[in-house]
């Protein structure tokens, strides 16, 4: 790696705490996930208990299947084996975020350790290492966080009722979401993109973008659903038109061929909340298609409910509700216009990473995971 190069990623002390703060926003999302799962059970709410862990369970089932893949890819280009059992039983038990975040936060305070001592800096096996994590937490926000946020504010608009654990719950759920989408891009520009300095604005317009439209649009999912549980069938067929949309694209994001149908549900599901470009393609007019139905959805469903359940109107939180729906979906479409308008780079041109002579499987993947 030139000079320049490892000048522009350098793994700084403040990278680091950065990366224990995001385990403690995935460990905070998953234990007060849990922890409402077994009060909705004492509470005997046998339906929103099941779901509340159905969606727990999914976001670390997929994420298990598709860590030990990558370490099994990382062994065969490292030709080692001797580990292969150990993350076999640990990721059996959940664990392989928790281990992928060990290994990060160990081996980053090595690198530190390495650049106050003027030793060799060896970042790039660092950076793919945040790039694997990044992307499996990136997983587990669309199939745990988002979901849990939809289903948590359904319970609240049908019953009126909160408490502390659930409002732990939400913000948790929300600064999880946040923070994956922050780390992605911080991730995307460091390891292939042409850029050379991470800018804080055009990161800072992009969240804004992403946590309006994501947050507009769960919203008018909520108020769907309470006005019609069968709502849900429609949020269904969103994610199966996602997944065949991502089947046509035909992805090639797994290595395996067997984990890539899964790989395409998994789009599928990220669909449901936010526009995905599976494949780093040039995808304007879907996006524009994607935005304006989102669009409809967030500006008529307040009107189908006032028009629907009139003795609403009288609850203060409907009229909050509607606030945030047309609020955030405003706002959300100008942060996306000024993003992508006057911030946002080529990012469909990628630079070969310097000092890397073949390309890893990380990069693979970011490549083909690129545009989120």
């Amino acid at each position: 790696m030139t000079a320049t190069g490892t000048s522009d990623m350098r793994y700084s002390r403040q990278r680091w705490l950065l990366t224990l703060c995001g385990l403690l926003l995935y460990l905070g999302d998953i234990c007060t996930d849990t922890a409402l799962a077994v009060r909705y059970f004492q509470e005997t709410q046998y339906v929103w208990s099941g779901m509340t862990a159905l969606f727990i369970i999914t976001g670390l089932t997929v994420n298990q299947v598709f860590s030990y893949a990558w370490f099994l890819e990382k062994m065969q280009e490292d030709k080692e084996d001797d580990e292969k059992g150990q993350y076999l039983v640990l990721h059996a038990f959940g664990m392989g975020i928790l281990v992928r975040y060990y290994h990060l936060l160990k081996d980053g305070n090595k690198e530190i350790q390495r650049q106050n001592s003027s030793e060799e800096l060896n970042i790039q096996e660092l950076i793919w290492k945040a790039t694997d994590l990044s992307m499996l937490k990136l997983f587990e926000t669309f199939l745990e966080s988002a979901p849990q946020l939809l289903l948590q504010l359904y319970i609240h608009h049908s019953h009126h009722e909160w408490s502390i654990l659930q409002y732990l719950a939400l913000a948790f759920s929300f600064f999880n979401l946040a923070w994956s989408l922050v780390d992605y891009r911080w991730l995307l520009h460091k390891s292939l993109l042409r850029e050379k300095k991470f800018s804080l604005g055009a990161t800072l317009v992009y969240l804004l973008y992403k946590l309006f439209t994501i947050t507009s649009l769960t919203l008018s999912y909520s108020l769907l659903l309470l006005l019609n549980v069968y709502c849900t069938v429609g949020l269904i067929l969103i994610w199966v038109l996602g997944t065949i949309w991502a089947k046509l694209l035909d992805t090639d994001f797994c290595k395996s061929r067997v984990l890539e149908p899964l790989y395409r549900g998994v789009i599928g599901a990220i669909l449901v909340f936010s526009f995905f470009n599976a494949k780093g393609q040039n995808t304007k007019r879907e996006m524009f298609l994607y935005y304006l139905i989102c669009t409809i959805i967030n500006f008529s469903t307040p009107l189908i409910f006032f028009l629907s359940k009139p003795e609403f109107m009288e609850i203060k939180l409907f009229w909050a509700v509607s606030g945030l729906i047309y609020g955030g979906s405003f706002l959300g479409n100008v942060s996306l216009l000024l993003y992508y308008s006057f911030l946002s780079r080529q990012e469909n041109n990628f630079d070969e990473v310097d000092g890397v002579k073949k390309e890893t499987q990380s990069a693979r993947r970011l490549k083909a995971f690129i545009q989120l």
